[in-house]
């Protein structure tokens, strides 16, 4: 039990502290509100987290590692629509459990060089995993586009991904953390990033893509 205590006080620290950060962004967060919330005395949370940096460091670790997970095209198989569609919902899904690192990124970002380096290796990620989703589709005839214009539209695709929720924050920053009202906004970036695909869709999957933005704008209240 001595050995378990510990662990499950950094747990809980994380789990309140990324919850705040949602909430309220981190720059209005600070250590001390972080030990109230929690019950525990600073120096309790200073034993787990040498200051506020190192939890979102933390925090961005477990990001980082569920992204990692999820970034990846089928290994045995070329990619249809139907992995384009689960790859942006799973994406937008994880951004929206995170969304304070986008919400709050060009100032975390310039204070904090370790996450600068791990977030362009991210966005780098991003890209070469929608470049690897066009040129499957591309071989498989299911999409026509140019070496160049994959790479734009691997690029916008990341583009829109990454800064969809400061838009919608933007729009109704005081809804952003209702979650019905979220949950409309994640449908219409996957919207809105499909869009950018479909122009370039023949055949079938042309059929498969229009469906699935039927679908999807159905469901939006």
């Amino acid at each position: 039990m001595q050995h378990k205590a510990p662990r499950r006080t950094r747990e809980r620290i994380l789990e309140l502290s990324l919850r705040l950060f949602n909430e309220f962004g981190e720059p209005n967060i600070t250590t001390t509100v972080i030990a109230e919330e929690l019950n525990i005395s600073p120096g309790n949370l200073y034993y787990h987290f040498r200051n506020k940096d190192d939890i979102v460091n933390s925090l961005f670790a477990q990001f980082e590692a569920e992204i990692s997970r999820m970034l990846a095209v089928p290994a045995d198989r070329r990619p249809n629509m139907h992995d384009v569609w689960m790859y942006l919902h799973l994406s937008f899904e994880l951004v929206w459990r995170y969304r304070f690192f986008y919400r709050d990124l060009s100032d975390l970002l310039s204070r904090n060089r370790k996450l600068e380096l791990h977030f362009k290796q991210i966005l780098a990620h991003k890209t070469k995993v929608a470049q690897q989703l066009c040129l499957g589709l591309r071989d498989d005839q299911a999409l026509v586009a140019t070496d160049m214009e994959i790479d734009g539209l691997a690029n916008n695709i990341v583009v829109v991904a990454t800064y969809w929720l400061s838009y919608e924050y933007v729009r109704n920053p005081r809804q952003y953390t209702e979650q019905e009202v979220m949950a409309d906004a994640l449908a219409r970036g996957c919207y809105q990033v499909l869009s950018l695909i479909g122009p370039y869709l023949r055949g079938e999957t042309r059929e498969v893509f229009e469906k699935l933005t039927a679908e999807n704008l159905k469901k939006l209240r």
